[in-house]
Protein backbone atom coordinates (compact mmCIF):
# COMPACT_ATOMS: atom_id res chain seq x y z
CA UNK A 1 0.00 0.00 0.00
CA UNK A 2 1.35 3.49 -0.85
CA UNK A 3 1.64 5.68 1.88
CA UNK A 4 0.53 9.01 0.74
CA UNK A 5 1.02 11.07 3.76
CA UNK A 6 4.12 12.17 2.88
CA UNK A 7 2.57 13.93 -0.15
CA UNK A 8 -0.43 15.19 1.35
CA UNK A 9 -1.77 17.02 3.98
CA UNK A 10 -0.31 15.76 7.45
CA UNK A 11 -3.34 16.41 9.19
CA UNK A 12 -6.15 15.22 6.97
CA UNK A 13 -4.09 13.40 3.93
CA UNK A 14 -5.79 9.90 4.76
CA UNK A 15 -8.42 9.63 2.47
CA UNK A 16 -6.11 11.19 -0.38
CA UNK A 17 -3.95 9.61 -2.91
CA UNK A 18 -2.47 12.81 -4.28
CA UNK A 19 -1.46 16.14 -3.00
CA UNK A 20 -3.62 19.33 -3.54
CA UNK A 21 -2.55 21.30 -6.32
CA UNK A 22 0.03 23.81 -5.52
CA UNK A 23 -2.52 26.85 -6.43
CA UNK A 24 -5.59 25.30 -4.89
CA UNK A 25 -3.07 25.29 -1.45
CA UNK A 26 -2.58 28.96 -1.83
CA UNK A 27 -5.92 29.73 -2.98
CA UNK A 28 -7.62 28.34 -0.11
CA UNK A 29 -5.31 28.92 2.57
CA UNK A 30 -6.86 31.51 4.78
CA UNK A 31 -3.45 31.35 7.32
CA UNK A 32 -1.84 34.72 6.19
CA UNK A 33 -4.97 36.41 7.70
CA UNK A 34 -6.59 34.48 10.74
CA UNK A 35 -2.95 33.96 12.11
CA UNK A 36 -4.07 36.98 14.02
CA UNK A 37 -6.25 34.55 15.95
CA UNK A 38 -3.12 32.63 17.22
CA UNK A 39 -3.54 34.07 20.48
CA UNK A 40 -7.32 32.86 21.17
CA UNK A 41 -6.68 29.35 19.16
CA UNK A 42 -4.62 28.97 21.94
CA UNK A 43 -6.28 29.87 24.45
CA UNK A 44 -9.19 27.49 23.11
CA UNK A 45 -7.05 24.71 22.66
CA UNK A 46 -5.22 24.59 26.22
CA UNK A 47 -9.04 24.95 27.80
CA UNK A 48 -9.62 21.61 25.35
CA UNK A 49 -6.68 19.99 26.58
CA UNK A 50 -7.62 20.34 30.64
CA UNK A 51 -11.23 19.53 29.74
CA UNK A 52 -10.25 16.31 27.73
CA UNK A 53 -7.53 15.57 30.99
CA UNK A 54 -10.40 15.95 33.73
CA UNK A 55 -12.99 13.22 31.68
CA UNK A 56 -9.51 11.18 31.36
CA UNK A 57 -9.17 11.35 27.79
CA UNK A 58 -5.63 12.72 28.42
CA UNK A 59 -3.64 11.73 31.30
CA UNK A 60 -2.16 14.75 33.24
CA UNK A 61 1.33 14.31 32.36
CA UNK A 62 -0.36 14.63 28.16
CA UNK A 63 -2.26 17.46 29.54
CA UNK A 64 0.68 19.86 31.26
CA UNK A 65 3.09 18.65 28.05
CA UNK A 66 0.19 20.11 25.78
CA UNK A 67 0.10 23.25 27.76
CA UNK A 68 3.71 23.92 28.20
CA UNK A 69 4.27 23.09 24.42
CA UNK A 70 1.40 25.69 23.52
CA UNK A 71 2.91 28.37 25.79
CA UNK A 72 6.14 28.11 24.72
CA UNK A 73 4.44 28.09 20.95
CA UNK A 74 2.79 31.35 21.86
CA UNK A 75 5.94 32.75 23.10
CA UNK A 76 7.37 32.28 19.72
CA UNK A 77 4.43 33.86 17.62
CA UNK A 78 5.20 36.94 20.05
CA UNK A 79 8.78 37.12 19.48
CA UNK A 80 8.20 36.76 15.45
CA UNK A 81 9.94 33.56 15.04
CA UNK A 82 7.00 30.97 14.74
CA UNK A 83 7.09 29.48 10.93
CA UNK A 84 4.26 30.48 8.88
CA UNK A 85 3.46 27.84 6.38
CA UNK A 86 0.91 28.30 4.05
CA UNK A 87 0.95 24.26 2.91
CA UNK A 88 -0.78 24.00 6.34
CA UNK A 89 -3.91 26.04 5.54
CA UNK A 90 -4.76 28.13 8.44
CA UNK A 91 -3.55 28.98 12.29
CA UNK A 92 -5.06 25.94 13.58
CA UNK A 93 -2.90 23.67 11.83
CA UNK A 94 0.10 25.39 11.58
CA UNK A 95 0.55 25.60 15.37
CA UNK A 96 -0.96 21.85 16.22
CA UNK A 97 1.92 20.98 13.73
CA UNK A 98 4.12 23.24 15.75
CA UNK A 99 3.17 21.48 18.61
CA UNK A 100 3.53 18.23 17.44
CA UNK A 101 7.11 18.83 16.52
CA UNK A 102 7.71 19.78 19.90
CA UNK A 103 5.75 17.38 22.26
CA UNK A 104 5.46 14.61 19.70
CA UNK A 105 2.32 12.36 19.83
CA UNK A 106 0.86 13.98 22.91
CA UNK A 107 0.80 16.82 19.99
CA UNK A 108 -1.72 14.75 18.17
CA UNK A 109 -4.00 13.95 20.83
CA UNK A 110 -5.15 17.48 21.58
CA UNK A 111 -7.67 17.24 18.51
CA UNK A 112 -9.60 14.54 20.31
CA UNK A 113 -13.43 15.51 20.41
CA UNK A 114 -13.28 18.67 18.09
CA UNK A 115 -12.91 19.79 14.52
CA UNK A 116 -11.58 22.45 13.06
CA UNK A 117 -15.34 23.37 12.38
CA UNK A 118 -16.14 24.43 16.08
CA UNK A 119 -12.54 25.32 16.58
CA UNK A 120 -12.28 28.11 14.18
CA UNK A 121 -16.23 28.96 15.39
CA UNK A 122 -14.35 29.24 19.14
CA UNK A 123 -11.63 31.16 18.28
CA UNK A 124 -13.52 33.60 16.52
CA UNK A 125 -15.77 34.20 19.16
CA UNK A 126 -12.79 34.76 21.15
CA UNK A 127 -11.52 37.14 19.62
CA UNK A 128 -14.72 39.09 18.59
CA UNK A 129 -15.37 39.24 22.22
CA UNK A 130 -11.68 40.88 23.07
CA UNK A 131 -12.14 43.46 19.82
CA UNK A 132 -15.92 44.38 21.66
CA UNK A 133 -14.30 44.92 24.68
CA UNK A 134 -11.68 46.97 23.70
CA UNK A 135 -14.27 48.79 21.35
CA UNK A 136 -16.23 49.70 23.99
CA UNK A 137 -13.03 51.45 25.95
CA UNK A 138 -12.92 53.33 23.07
CA UNK A 139 -16.49 54.51 22.77
CA UNK A 140 -16.45 55.14 25.98
CA UNK A 141 -13.24 57.53 25.52
CA UNK A 142 -15.05 59.22 22.81
CA UNK A 143 -17.83 59.88 24.96
CA UNK A 144 -15.80 61.35 27.77
CA UNK A 145 -14.12 63.60 24.97
CA UNK A 146 -17.55 64.65 23.65
CA UNK A 147 -18.42 65.65 27.32
CA UNK A 148 -15.32 67.91 28.13
CA UNK A 149 -16.40 69.92 24.83
CA UNK A 150 -20.04 70.19 25.54
CA UNK A 151 -19.44 71.14 29.56
CA UNK A 152 -17.28 73.57 27.88
CA UNK A 153 -19.44 75.12 25.47
CA UNK A 154 -22.79 74.63 26.97
CA UNK A 155 -23.35 78.41 26.77
CA UNK A 156 -22.43 79.06 23.31
CA UNK A 157 -24.76 80.21 20.88
CA UNK A 158 -25.40 78.53 17.34
CA UNK A 159 -27.74 77.66 14.71
CA UNK A 160 -30.17 74.59 14.91
CA UNK A 161 -31.30 73.60 11.64
CA UNK A 162 -33.87 71.21 10.11
CA UNK A 163 -32.90 70.75 6.46
CA UNK A 164 -30.18 72.50 6.78
CA UNK A 165 -31.65 75.70 7.19
CA UNK A 166 -31.80 77.83 10.13
CA UNK A 167 -34.56 77.03 12.30
CA UNK A 168 -34.27 77.75 16.28
CA UNK A 169 -30.90 78.56 17.98
CA UNK A 170 -29.17 76.34 20.16
CA UNK A 171 -26.09 76.06 22.03
CA UNK A 172 -23.26 74.09 20.60
CA UNK A 173 -23.03 72.27 23.67
CA UNK A 174 -26.57 70.77 22.96
CA UNK A 175 -25.22 69.98 20.02
CA UNK A 176 -22.58 68.07 21.10
CA UNK A 177 -24.96 66.26 23.66
CA UNK A 178 -26.48 64.80 20.78
CA UNK A 179 -23.33 62.95 19.57
CA UNK A 180 -23.30 61.58 22.51
CA UNK A 181 -26.48 60.29 22.87
CA UNK A 182 -25.61 58.47 19.59
CA UNK A 183 -23.00 57.15 20.85
CA UNK A 184 -24.46 55.92 24.19
CA UNK A 185 -26.96 53.61 21.95
CA UNK A 186 -23.83 52.43 19.91
CA UNK A 187 -22.32 51.38 23.42
CA UNK A 188 -25.66 49.24 24.24
CA UNK A 189 -25.83 47.95 21.40
CA UNK A 190 -21.93 46.33 21.28
CA UNK A 191 -22.76 45.23 25.15
CA UNK A 192 -25.65 43.72 23.45
CA UNK A 193 -24.16 42.05 21.19
CA UNK A 194 -21.65 40.64 22.94
CA UNK A 195 -23.96 38.43 24.80
CA UNK A 196 -24.59 36.62 21.47
CA UNK A 197 -20.36 36.38 21.01
CA UNK A 198 -20.31 34.96 24.59
CA UNK A 199 -21.75 31.57 23.51
CA UNK A 200 -19.44 28.60 23.43
CA UNK A 201 -19.36 26.31 20.26
CA UNK A 202 -16.56 24.06 21.26
CA UNK A 203 -17.61 20.57 21.34
CA UNK A 204 -20.17 20.82 18.53
CA UNK A 205 -17.50 18.79 16.70
CA UNK A 206 -17.24 18.86 12.81
CA UNK A 207 -21.06 19.14 13.08
CA UNK A 208 -23.36 16.06 14.97
CA UNK A 209 -20.88 16.08 18.34
CA UNK A 210 -19.07 13.59 19.60
CA UNK A 211 -18.64 10.85 21.35
CA UNK A 212 -16.01 11.56 23.97
CA UNK A 213 -17.48 12.48 27.59
CA UNK A 214 -16.54 15.79 26.87
CA UNK A 215 -17.71 18.40 29.81
CA UNK A 216 -18.71 21.63 27.95
CA UNK A 217 -19.63 23.76 30.74
CA UNK A 218 -15.83 22.96 32.35
CA UNK A 219 -14.60 24.66 28.94
CA UNK A 220 -17.49 27.13 28.60
CA UNK A 221 -15.81 28.60 32.42
CA UNK A 222 -12.52 27.85 31.59
CA UNK A 223 -12.75 30.48 28.66
CA UNK A 224 -15.07 33.06 30.17
CA UNK A 225 -18.25 32.18 27.66
CA UNK A 226 -21.79 32.25 29.32
CA UNK A 227 -22.60 28.91 28.83
CA UNK A 228 -22.19 26.60 25.77
CA UNK A 229 -24.23 25.95 22.23
CA UNK A 230 -27.48 23.75 22.30
CA UNK A 231 -27.03 22.72 18.73
CA UNK A 232 -24.64 21.28 17.26
CA UNK A 233 -25.59 21.75 14.10
CA UNK A 234 -26.30 25.69 14.38
CA UNK A 235 -22.89 25.85 16.64
CA UNK A 236 -20.36 25.52 13.80
CA UNK A 237 -22.71 27.32 10.96
CA UNK A 238 -23.55 30.01 12.71
CA UNK A 239 -22.16 33.10 12.48
CA UNK A 240 -24.83 35.39 12.95
CA UNK A 241 -22.95 37.08 15.69
CA UNK A 242 -20.42 38.68 13.52
CA UNK A 243 -23.47 39.81 11.09
CA UNK A 244 -24.87 41.65 14.13
CA UNK A 245 -21.31 42.94 14.96
CA UNK A 246 -20.74 44.25 11.59
CA UNK A 247 -24.69 45.90 11.67
CA UNK A 248 -23.22 47.49 15.22
CA UNK A 249 -20.29 48.39 13.73
CA UNK A 250 -22.08 50.16 10.08
CA UNK A 251 -24.13 51.93 12.52
CA UNK A 252 -21.47 53.65 14.55
CA UNK A 253 -19.67 54.45 11.74
CA UNK A 254 -22.96 56.02 10.24
CA UNK A 255 -23.14 58.18 13.33
CA UNK A 256 -19.30 59.26 12.74
CA UNK A 257 -20.28 59.79 9.43
CA UNK A 258 -22.69 61.99 9.85
CA UNK A 259 -20.28 64.18 12.43
CA UNK A 260 -17.73 64.09 10.59
CA UNK A 261 -20.16 66.15 7.56
CA UNK A 262 -20.72 68.60 10.03
CA UNK A 263 -17.10 68.88 11.15
CA UNK A 264 -16.40 69.06 7.12
CA UNK A 265 -18.77 72.23 6.87
CA UNK A 266 -18.11 73.85 9.95
CA UNK A 267 -14.32 74.32 9.27
CA UNK A 268 -15.02 75.82 5.51
CA UNK A 269 -14.74 79.43 5.15
CA UNK A 270 -18.37 79.46 4.62
CA UNK A 271 -19.59 78.40 8.29
CA UNK A 272 -16.24 78.91 10.31
CA UNK A 273 -17.83 77.75 13.18
CA UNK A 274 -15.03 75.23 14.30
CA UNK A 275 -11.25 74.94 14.57
CA UNK A 276 -9.87 71.84 14.10
CA UNK A 277 -5.59 71.60 15.03
CA UNK A 278 -3.35 71.38 12.58
CA UNK A 279 -2.22 67.79 13.77
CA UNK A 280 -5.71 66.25 12.57
CA UNK A 281 -5.43 68.17 8.76
CA UNK A 282 -2.76 67.79 5.65
CA UNK A 283 -2.07 70.11 3.05
CA UNK A 284 -2.52 70.85 -0.50
CA UNK A 285 0.44 69.92 -2.97
CA UNK A 286 -0.78 72.70 -5.23
CA UNK A 287 -2.51 74.92 -3.27
CA UNK A 288 -0.38 76.70 -0.36
CA UNK A 289 -3.64 77.99 1.41
CA UNK A 290 -5.46 74.80 1.80
CA UNK A 291 -5.64 73.07 5.18
CA UNK A 292 -8.06 69.62 4.64
CA UNK A 293 -10.13 68.14 7.47
CA UNK A 294 -8.94 64.73 6.23
CA UNK A 295 -9.52 62.99 9.19
CA UNK A 296 -13.47 63.66 9.28
CA UNK A 297 -13.58 62.87 5.40
CA UNK A 298 -11.62 59.85 6.01
CA UNK A 299 -13.56 58.53 8.41
CA UNK A 300 -16.86 59.74 6.48
CA UNK A 301 -15.24 57.81 3.47
CA UNK A 302 -14.81 54.72 5.38
CA UNK A 303 -17.98 54.17 6.49
CA UNK A 304 -19.04 52.87 2.91
CA UNK A 305 -16.34 50.07 3.55
CA UNK A 306 -18.22 48.94 6.95
CA UNK A 307 -21.21 48.83 5.12
CA UNK A 308 -20.00 46.68 2.31
CA UNK A 309 -18.59 43.97 4.69
CA UNK A 310 -21.91 44.09 6.36
CA UNK A 311 -23.50 43.22 3.03
CA UNK A 312 -20.84 40.87 2.20
CA UNK A 313 -21.48 38.75 5.20
CA UNK A 314 -25.18 38.87 4.63
CA UNK A 315 -24.97 37.43 0.89
CA UNK A 316 -22.29 35.00 2.77
CA UNK A 317 -24.73 33.45 4.51
CA UNK A 318 -28.00 33.71 2.73
CA UNK A 319 -27.84 30.42 0.81
CA UNK A 320 -25.97 28.11 2.99
CA UNK A 321 -27.36 25.16 3.80
CA UNK A 322 -26.64 23.25 7.93
CA UNK A 323 -24.10 23.20 8.81
CA UNK A 324 -20.77 24.20 8.27
CA UNK A 325 -19.14 25.17 4.66
CA UNK A 326 -16.27 26.44 2.90
CA UNK A 327 -17.70 29.97 2.23
CA UNK A 328 -17.40 30.34 5.51
CA UNK A 329 -13.52 30.76 5.47
CA UNK A 330 -14.91 34.44 3.89
CA UNK A 331 -16.23 35.79 6.60
CA UNK A 332 -12.82 36.39 8.38
CA UNK A 333 -11.52 39.19 6.48
CA UNK A 334 -14.41 41.56 6.16
CA UNK A 335 -14.81 40.73 10.26
CA UNK A 336 -11.04 42.17 10.97
CA UNK A 337 -11.17 44.39 8.81
CA UNK A 338 -14.54 46.29 9.76
CA UNK A 339 -12.84 45.27 13.26
CA UNK A 340 -9.01 47.34 12.50
CA UNK A 341 -11.33 50.28 10.27
CA UNK A 342 -13.76 51.16 13.31
CA UNK A 343 -10.88 51.05 15.78
CA UNK A 344 -8.80 53.42 13.33
CA UNK A 345 -11.62 55.53 13.11
CA UNK A 346 -12.99 55.91 16.93
CA UNK A 347 -9.29 56.35 18.34
CA UNK A 348 -8.86 59.32 15.74
CA UNK A 349 -12.31 61.25 17.24
CA UNK A 350 -11.50 60.18 20.30
CA UNK A 351 -8.08 62.20 20.20
CA UNK A 352 -9.60 64.93 17.68
CA UNK A 353 -12.97 65.94 19.14
CA UNK A 354 -11.96 66.93 22.45
CA UNK A 355 -9.60 69.32 20.51
CA UNK A 356 -12.32 71.07 18.80
CA UNK A 357 -11.89 74.97 19.41
CA UNK A 358 -15.58 76.99 18.59
CA UNK A 359 -15.71 79.52 16.80
CA UNK A 360 -18.29 81.51 18.85
CA UNK A 361 -18.48 84.68 17.31
CA UNK A 362 -19.02 83.12 13.63
CA UNK A 363 -21.47 80.37 15.34
CA UNK A 364 -23.41 83.70 17.25
CA UNK A 365 -23.94 85.54 13.85
CA UNK A 366 -24.83 82.77 12.25
CA UNK A 367 -27.94 82.26 14.57
CA UNK A 368 -28.36 86.03 14.20
CA UNK A 369 -29.97 85.45 10.98
CA UNK A 370 -32.47 83.00 9.48
CA UNK A 371 -35.16 84.00 11.78
CA UNK A 372 -34.01 81.42 13.93
CA UNK A 373 -36.56 83.17 17.17
CA UNK A 374 -39.73 83.38 15.11
CA UNK A 375 -41.17 80.08 17.12
CA UNK A 376 -39.94 82.38 20.56
CA UNK A 377 -42.34 84.90 18.90
CA UNK A 378 -45.00 82.64 18.20
CA UNK A 379 -45.15 81.02 21.47
CA UNK A 380 -45.04 84.50 22.90
CA UNK A 381 -48.36 85.05 21.19
CA UNK A 382 -49.99 82.25 22.73
CA UNK A 383 -49.59 82.92 25.78
CA UNK A 384 -51.16 86.51 25.24
CA UNK A 385 -54.35 84.36 23.96
CA UNK A 386 -53.79 83.75 20.35
CA UNK A 387 -54.38 80.60 19.10
CA UNK A 388 -51.33 78.69 18.10
CA UNK A 389 -52.07 78.51 14.11
CA UNK A 390 -53.48 82.39 14.14
CA UNK A 391 -50.32 82.90 16.30
CA UNK A 392 -47.70 80.94 13.34
CA UNK A 393 -49.88 83.02 10.43
CA UNK A 394 -48.86 86.08 12.46
CA UNK A 395 -45.08 85.31 13.09
CA UNK A 396 -44.95 84.32 9.41
CA UNK A 397 -46.30 87.85 8.19
CA UNK A 398 -43.66 89.73 10.05
CA UNK A 399 -40.76 87.14 8.72
CA UNK A 400 -42.17 87.84 5.37
CA UNK A 401 -41.87 91.91 5.61
CA UNK A 402 -38.35 91.32 7.91
CA UNK A 403 -37.19 89.61 4.39
CA UNK A 404 -38.18 92.52 2.71
CA UNK A 405 -36.69 94.80 4.68
CA UNK A 406 -33.24 93.15 5.46
CA UNK A 407 -34.44 93.11 9.08
CA UNK A 408 -34.37 90.36 11.64
CA UNK A 409 -37.21 90.29 14.17
CA UNK A 410 -35.39 91.18 17.00
CA UNK A 411 -34.39 94.20 14.66
CA UNK A 412 -37.78 95.41 14.66
CA UNK A 413 -39.16 98.19 16.57
CA UNK A 414 -42.20 97.68 18.78
CA UNK A 415 -44.31 99.83 16.71
CA UNK A 416 -43.57 97.55 13.77
CA UNK A 417 -44.29 94.25 15.63
CA UNK A 418 -47.46 95.74 16.70
CA UNK A 419 -48.65 96.10 13.61
CA UNK A 420 -49.11 92.36 13.09
CA UNK A 421 -50.29 92.12 16.24
CA UNK A 422 -51.79 94.37 18.91
CA UNK A 423 -51.17 92.09 21.74
CA UNK A 424 -47.37 92.83 21.52
CA UNK A 425 -46.17 94.25 24.10
CA UNK A 426 -42.34 95.63 25.02
CA UNK A 427 -41.37 92.56 26.97
CA UNK A 428 -41.68 90.27 23.59
CA UNK A 429 -37.62 91.92 23.20
CA UNK A 430 -36.56 89.59 26.11
CA UNK A 431 -37.88 86.40 24.04
CA UNK A 432 -36.14 87.88 20.73
CA UNK A 433 -32.63 87.47 22.00
CA UNK A 434 -30.57 84.28 21.01
CA UNK A 435 -29.73 83.94 25.15
CA UNK A 436 -33.82 84.14 25.88
CA UNK A 437 -34.90 81.78 23.33
CA UNK A 438 -32.18 78.93 24.16
CA UNK A 439 -32.89 79.71 27.87
CA UNK A 440 -36.50 79.17 27.59
CA UNK A 441 -36.19 75.98 26.41
CA UNK A 442 -35.27 75.11 30.37
CA UNK A 443 -36.23 71.31 30.12
CA UNK A 444 -35.04 67.57 30.32
CA UNK A 445 -33.55 67.46 27.18
CA UNK A 446 -33.79 71.34 25.91
CA UNK A 447 -31.18 73.38 25.27
CA UNK A 448 -30.61 76.08 28.15
CA UNK A 449 -27.23 76.17 29.17
CA UNK A 450 -28.58 74.73 32.57
CA UNK A 451 -30.23 71.50 30.91
CA UNK A 452 -26.64 70.99 29.15
CA UNK A 453 -24.52 70.74 32.06
CA UNK A 454 -27.45 68.54 33.65
CA UNK A 455 -26.90 66.71 30.91
CA UNK A 456 -23.42 66.54 31.37
CA UNK A 457 -23.50 65.55 35.09
CA UNK A 458 -25.99 62.41 33.76
CA UNK A 459 -23.84 61.10 31.49
CA UNK A 460 -20.85 61.44 33.41
CA UNK A 461 -22.35 59.34 36.26
CA UNK A 462 -23.46 56.49 33.61
CA UNK A 463 -20.26 56.80 32.46
CA UNK A 464 -18.77 55.93 36.16
CA UNK A 465 -20.83 53.35 36.48
CA UNK A 466 -19.73 51.22 33.72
Amino acid sequence: MTDTNKTTNQQWGGRFSEPVDAFVARFTASVEFDQRMAKQDIQGSIAHGKMLASVGVLTEEERDQIIQGLTEIEDEIARGEFEWSVELEDVHMNIEARLTQKIGITGKKLHTGRSRNDQVATDIRLYMRDEVDFLMEEVTRLQQGILSLAEKEANTIMPGFTHLQTAQPVTFGHHLMAWYEMMQRDYERLVDCRKRINILPLGAAALAGTTYPIDRHMTAELLGFERPTYNSLDSVSDRDFAIEFTATASIIMMHMSRWAEEMVMWVSAQFNFIYLPDRFCTGSSIMPQKKNPDVPELVRGKTGRVYGHLMGLLTLMKSQCLAYNKDNQEDKEPLFDTVDTLKGSLRAFADMIPAIESRKEHMYEAARRGFSTATDLADYLVRHGVAFRDAHEIVGKAVGYGVKEGKDLSEMTLEELQSFGSMIEADVFDVLTLEGSVAARNHIGGTAPAQVLLAVERAKADLAAR
